[in-house]
Order: structure tokens, then sequence, then C-alpha cells
């Protein structure tokens, strides 16, 4: 999870409107275009009973809703590596990579607290279909956003670093 400061931080950069590498706007229509186009896919996929859809789609938008906390830590921890790439020291760059491991473990325990939810109201195999679904979905996001991110070596003009601990 992003530790207190950073949060912080980027809460007053939010209410000072600060200049970020990846601007406000575009990181929200990102997002937005991201959960319409990931739910299109499950109903696309997910092949429900009218029954089954009246129970399932508000288990559903609960989850995503869960799912939106956890990723606005997540786009944030992009916004912060963004506009600080090229000047991440060693320890800066360690706890990047802490704080992004916390946020795929915060998915994988939401996931794992709404498999029984999903369980009530859908047979098993269409639970297991739609984390399926969303797992393959959420990997092609995450594909998608990190391929776009510049490794955190590249930043330094040579490629190695003379000292472990800048």
């Amino acid at each position: 999870m992003l530790s207190g400061a950073t949060a912080h931080a980027q809460a007053i950069a939010q209410e000072q409107g600060a200049t970020h590498a990846i601007s406000n706007q575009d990181m929200d229509l990102l997002r937005k275009d991201l959960r319409s186009k990931r739910k299109q896919l499950i109903a696309a996929n997910l092949k429900l009973t009218d029954v089954e859809a009246a129970k399932f789609w508000p288990v559903y938008d609960q989850y995503i809703a869960e799912l939106i906390t956890i990723n606005d830590r997540k786009f944030g921890l992009i916004q912060e590596y963004a506009d600080n790439w090229g000047k991440m020291t060693n320890d800066q760059s360690l706890l990047f990579t802490r704080n992004w491991l916390d946020m795929d473990i915060a998915i994988s325990q939401l996931r794992q607290k709404y498999v029984p939810m999903v369980a009530k109201v859908l047979e098993g195999k269409k639970t297991a279909t739609f984390f399926q679904l969303d797992r393959r979905i959420a990997m092609m996001m995450d594909l998608q956003v990190s391929s776009q991110m510049p490794l955190v070596q590249d930043q330094e003009s040579g490629g190695h670093s003379s000292s472990r601990n800048q």
C-alpha cells in the first residue's frame, strides 16, 4: 500500500492542481474506458440466464466498487512513478516495487473474498468462469499499462550505476 506520506503528498498535489507526467484527466478517461470494457467483456463471455444476471450483476458492481478503491491506489502509484521517473533513487525504486506488489496482493485477496459471494448467486462453473475472465482481463490491462511504463534502470544514462544505494 502507499505510505501515508505518499498518499498525503498525492492528495496535496491533486488539490493544488499539480501537473503530472500523465494528466489526471487522461488517467480518469483511461480508467473509465477500462472499466466499461471489462464489464462488456464479462457480459459477452459469461453466459447468464435472466435470473442469474439479476443476482450476479449487483455482486459484480459491489466487487468492482472495492476493486476501484485498490485501483485508485494503483493508478496513484503509476502516477507517482511517472512523475518521478528519471530521478528515483535505489531506495525509492525498491519502495515502488514493494508498493506495486502490495497492489497485486490486495487484488488477489479481494478475489478470494468474492469467490464465496459469487458462488452464492452462480453455480460453480460459472463462478470459476467469471474469475477466469476477470483475471484474463486484468492481466491484459496490466500488460497494456506496464508496457507503457519505462523500466526503472532506463533512467540511468549509462545503464549501470556504480553506487548500490543512491
